[in-house]
């Protein structure tokens, strides 16, 4: 069933796919993914290749190296269940991808195992992930204006994302929290992010840690009035993170933001309402007398002629 429910979703997904793998980040990824099985495959390179099969067929897998890919496939379905977005999929089959061509390539030869890892280190170095570029109803603080924007206004409840742009986590939960952004975004709620990578003082004073091993990143705050109210990922008492998968259900669900969007949408309107009744109301002058309306206008002329 769930091999059913991964192929449904690859098929649904190809058109996406396939943009994605026109950028050079994906593209090169693919290729460094690859790369084993094309040179164990390729005619002319395959021959110069050692094996361990009992036929001597240099161009074909041996056990070792058919046992070692099972064992990828196997960490990659693990990895996967908690994947929330495309991006983190197949960040996540390139990643342990490119481990096992680490290992491939070592077991075959130490100067081809050397080369594969500097052309890894290369690619990490000079090609960064693609950054999400779509829509989004998201303020970005600094240190400066955070405090600023928080306590402006007491009515406002805000859920401020704390994130660092080396995380590859916050980089594939970028689209989620820009959609969650488009759906709730209203005078009451709010959206806001924070890189506490380049402003640690932030992170220090709101207990977020940017360190990898805290796996604190991304964090997901409730403010309101500058006051914490929900905190997820939870954190133990040693400082790292409860594990929370980072879902758009599991976000609406334990931050009730169907409840606060209701409730923001109820005094939207409850002003609105206000405002149309005492526009409606006449004006009075400041010494007493009512103001001339288009009845009173009218009769007037009339005694005039």
């Amino acid at each position: 069933m769930g091999l059913i429910t991964g192929l449904f979703t690859f098929f649904y997904h190809l058109p996406q796919i396939y943009k994605w793998l026109l950028r050079p980040y994906y593209t090169i990824s693919f290729l460094l993914s690859v790369a084993f099985l094309a040179v164990r495959k390729c005619p002319g390179l395959c021959e110069q290749l050692p094996s361990q099969r009992e036929d001597g067929n240099s161009c074909d897998f041996d056990w070792r190296e058919v046992e070692i890919l099972m064992f990828l496939s196997a960490i990659v379905m693990m990895k996967n269940r908690r994947s929330i977005t495309l991006e983190q999929h197949l960040g996540n089959i390139f990643l342990f991808s490119k481990v096992a061509n680490v290992v491939l390539f070592f077991r075959v030869d130490l100067r081809l195992g050397l080369l594969y890892v500097t052309l890894c280190v290369v690619f990490l170095i000079t090609c960064k992930p693609p950054t999400y570029m779509g829509p989004e109803y998201i303020k970005y603080f600094n240190d400066k204006t955070i405090e600023e924007e928080l306590e402006r206004d007491s009515r406002v409840t805000w859920l401020v994302e704390f994130y660092a742009n080396w995380s590859s986590e916050c980089q594939c939960f970028a689209s989620v929290f820009a959609e969650l952004s488009l759906k709730y975004n209203c005078c009451g709620l709010k959206f806001g992010k924070i890189d506490i990578g380049q402003y640690t003082a932030v992170a220090e004073r709101y207990k977020v840690s940017s360190s990898p091993l805290s796996k604190q990143l991304p964090s997901l705050l409730l403010l309101q009035d500058g006051r914490e109210l929900i905190r997820r990922p939870l954190v133990d008492k040693k400082g790292r993170a409860v594990s929370w998968t980072f879902t758009e259900e599991n976000i609406i669900r334990e931050f009730n933001l169907n409840e606060i969007f209701e409730r923001c949408k109820k005094l939207t309107k409850g002003r609105g309402e206000k405002i149309e009744v005492l526009g409606s109301l006449p004006l009075e002058h400041h010494d007493g007398e009512q103001p001339i309306g288009p009845q009173q206008e009218e009769g007037e002329s009339k005694k005039d002629k």
